[in-house]
């Protein structure tokens, strides 16, 4: 009998040529653990130029506002000798002499007056008049440094003392001072009534200055209206439209659509023309006897909130559709069959199913609506006003980018918090369930 003969049919044979079988298991895996390493590499591929993306668009412009909100480079840029000639003064006595001198350093060393401009207005922002001081002084360095030299300490000082006697008050050091280093709370504190003394405590701002907290809470007060308003008008449509044929839900869900194939600032244009005094919704209430003069809808808070949720109301209706649409009838059939009252079961049990599409749709709503910036700029008074006006203003009027970075950074802020509230809400909901 031959070895071929007597071998185990049961066990796997060597190839005629000799080598490794790739049959054999360690082989076998170490040909799926390369495919596998192929499939993956394949799919990171395919997901890169998305991921790319939105880390330039998205990640990138976030982090950097982030940056900017706790950056402070004008100061500790353009005066790095006077920041550290003042690094162990008491910010109340008179500063030293050397500061004196290191300031006309520090300003000669400007290669343009438009670092000195930027300087003056970060002063400024800190304590008024600084500007004008600024300024003046920088104007007038060729008299003070006649001969290309800085003075001697004692000498700078006389020197800035008789061309501006505000040289010898605290506050103009303490602000050069308080500014000193690249990084600094004040524009978050600031966004908060909140700021520094000089002393480096923390306190309130002055009672005329502290507006930014009632600025916020008035955000969050209109963006709660307009959610509540988005749920009391969305949530019976999109029951309607879930109770519906495929076919009739489709085509009117184009309509619920049509506000996202128009422009913002043509749908309040059009609002602008409607709640006017002589305005169709004016004319309509007074033609049927409701009124007897024209409300005053517009450039108040009334038009401010009609316009928004007509623009958000889409978002609350689209997740709450998507939800009832996997909620079984069946369910009130049966509740109503067993005895239940209609409507104590549409409450008690359809309702309770469709919370996760209130509860999304609500929160999408919330978000965008603390971020609205042209319909309260175009419909609203001063009183109506949200945090992003005031945002657009420090950047295009005040060209105060800290400071609008502060209160973006409150928006982002707020906006992650309500995302954790409604993730955390979801989870105990579903662990109840």
């Amino acid at each position: 009998m031959t070895a071929a003969a007597t071998a185990d049919p049961g066990l796997p044979t060597a190839p005629p040529g000799g080598g490794a079988d790739p049959a054999l298991p360690g082989d076998l895996a170490r040909s799926l653990a390369r495919a596998q390493r192929r499939r993956h590499l394949a799919a990171i591929s395919l997901t890169l130029p998305l991921l790319v993306f939105l880390l330039v668009v998205f990640l990138l412009p976030i982090g950097a506002l982030l940056v900017r909100a706790v950056e402070n480079p004008e100061v500790a840029a353009a005066l790095p000798r006077t920041g550290q000639a003042l690094s162990g003064w008491n910010r109340q006595d008179t500063p030293p002499a050397a500061a004196y001198a290191a300031l006309l350093d520090d300003l000669s060393a400007l290669p343009e007056a438009a670092q000195a401009g930027a300087l003056a207005r970060r002063l400024n922002t800190e304590q008024p008049g600084s500007r004008s001081l600024v300024m003046s002084t920088y104007r007038a360095l060729p008299q003070l440094r006649a001969d290309g030299q800085t003075p001697a300490p004692e000498a700078a000082q006389a020197q800035l003392l008789a061309l501006d006697a505000r040289w010898g008050e605290a506050p103009y050091w303490q602000a050069i001072a308080k500014n000193a280093s690249r990084w600094t709370p004040d524009y978050l504190l600031t966004s908060v009534d909140l700021k520094r003394t000089p002393e480096g405590g923390l306190s309130r701002v002055e009672p005329d200055q502290q507006v930014f907290v009632s600025i916020l809470i008035r955000t969050f007060y209109i963006s709660g209206v307009v959610t509540l308003w988005c749920l009391l008008l969305g949530y019976p449509l999109a029951y309607w439209l879930s109770t519906l044929s495929a076919r009739q839900a489709n085509i009117l869900m184009i309509l619920v659509l049509v506000p996202f194939w128009t422009s913002i600032l043509v749908r309040v244009a059009a609002w602008i023309v409607l709640l006017q005094r002589e305005g169709l919704v004016n004319s309509a209430l007074m033609g049927i006897g409701l009124v007897n003069e024209p409300l005053a809808l517009l450039f108040n808070r009334t038009g401010v909130v009609i316009s928004m949720t007509h623009i958000l109301l889409p978002f609350m209706i689209l997740p709450l559709y998507s939800v009832m649409k996997s909620v079984p009838p069946t369910y009130l059939r049966a509740a109503v069959s067993l005895g239940s009252n209609p409507l104590a079961a549409f409450f008690r049990v359809y309702v309770p199913q469709t919370w996760p599409g209130v509860g999304a749709g609500g929160l999408l709503v919330f978000i965008l609506s603390i971020g609205y910036y042209v319909t309260p700029a175009l419909l609203g008074g001063a009183d109506d006003q949200m945090l992003s006006y005031y945002i657009a203003h420090y950047t295009n009027v005040d060209i105060n980018w800290g400071m609008a970075c502060a209160l973006g950074a409150i928006l982002l802020a707020a906006t992650l918090v309500l995302y954790a509230l409604y993730r955390r809400v979801v989870k105990s909901e579903l662990s109840l369930g």
